[in-house]
């Protein structure tokens, strides 16, 4: 069996200003003790991968240059490092790009998710826009046969919808959801799945607008009409909606959310703003007596099975929503798709290896490091 390559390619933000460098040459991650070595197979695009890739204010503070960015993908597992016990060779995997520490408080007290000392995949370490990625064991998470490539690509976002929505609890409850874009959009789909009796969707893009109700949305809204407020709350028996699930990070759409919101009412706040948000907390919060919950990525694993299940279940309907699968050397045409707004999820495909198999569970070719 031939060994595995020594070098790939990857997209590598490389210089200080917009943009990722397509890069070939680039040496294939050595494995730690713990660690799996997976050839990727294919990477959504994020939101946050935008952001890299514009070279907004937040990227500059927080990746350092040279990083291969990416944490959403699916891929074959090709090599583990000696300690490895439960992952083997072969098997198609995702995984939690959120890398806790394992030790703290949080992380003992199954809070993984909101480590303080967490690493996210493809910021602060290496990522998946490349041909192989290495993670820790503790994060890799099988795919269930039935799930196809590009679905399995994107349990990342379709996660973050999943937790939002569940930790505010919907069923039987009127939802709204302000901002539809790809994870507000994934978030439609898994609130009507989980037994929502109306969801109310506003955005400002019509034509998202118009896929928030095909996937299962009551009324959707113009959130530049100031009057929308009024109306949802009219359509919810003059009360407003019983859950909020934001997910802009836009002020006014938060503001406007909150003052939609019935008395009594929970708010699981996902969107991240790129400022401070000034709005009413006495009158649209501490008056109302509503419950907010901050939503940070994925319960590990919780979120992960309750993902699982719902896919498997038939009952989400993902398709309208992964609307581009390109190339991997295609990636700055799904960049701008996504800036202009043609493209809601982009997969990237990535290019194969004829020898990413090896014939031992253990890695034997490369670096190993203790």
């Amino acid at each position: 069996m031939a060994a595995l390559p020594s070098t790939m390619v990857a997209l590598k933000k490389l210089n200080d200003g917009p943009g990722l460098t397509y890069s070939e040459n680039v040496p294939v991650p050595s494995v730690g003790q713990r660690d799996v070595l997976i050839a990727v197979t294919h990477a959504g695009i994020c939101g946050t991968d935008r952001h890299i890739y514009e070279w907004d204010a937040w990227s500059k503070g927080r990746v350092k240059l040279g990083t291969t960015t990416g944490h959403e993908f699916v891929g074959r597992v090709v090599a583990v490092g000696p300690a490895v016990r439960r992952t083997s060779v072969g098997e198609r995997v995702s995984a939690e790009g959120h890398i806790a520490c394992g030790y703290c408080q949080l992380c003992r007290t199954g809070n993984g998710h909101i480590c303080d000392k967490v690493d996210i995949l493809g910021i602060d370490c290496n990522g998946c826009f490349a041909q192989f990625v290495v993670v820790p064991e503790d994060n890799v998470w099988p795919v269930h046969v039935d799930i196809p490539d590009h679905v399995a690509a994107v349990f990342d976002p379709l996660g973050n919808a999943m937790h939002t929505v569940m930790t505010a609890g919907v069923s039987g409850k009127s939802v709204l959801i302000t901002g539809v874009g790809t994870i507000g959009l994934m978030a439609v789909t898994i609130a009507k799945a989980a037994g929502a009796s109306r969801i109310l969707v506003s955005d400002v893009d019509p034509n998202r607008r118009r896929l928030a109700l095909e996937l299962g949305a009551d009324e959707a809204y113009a959130a530049s009409d100031p009057g929308w407020v009024k109306e949802a709350r009219d359509a919810t028996h003059h009360l407003g909606p019983e859950v909020l699930l934001e997910m802009s990070g836009h002020p006014g759409a938060i503001r406007q959310g909150f003052q939609a919101l019935r008395n009594g009412g929970v708010a699981a706040l996902l969107g991240l703003p790129s400022q401070e948000v000034a709005f009413d907390l006495a009158n649209d919060i501490i008056f109302k007596g509503a419950t907010v919950i901050g939503v940070n990525g994925r319960r590990m694993f919780e979120t992960w099975y309750q993902v699982q299940d719902f896919l498997l279940s038939g009952k989400l309907d993902l398709e309208p929503i992964l609307t581009h699968q390109l190339e991997f050397t295609d990636f700055e045409q799904g960049f701008r798709k996504m800036q202009s707004g043609e493209a809601i999820k982009v997969v990237l495909n990535l290019p194969q290896e004829s020898n990413t198999t090896c014939p031992t569970p253990h890695f034997k070719a490369g670096t190993v490091n203790s």
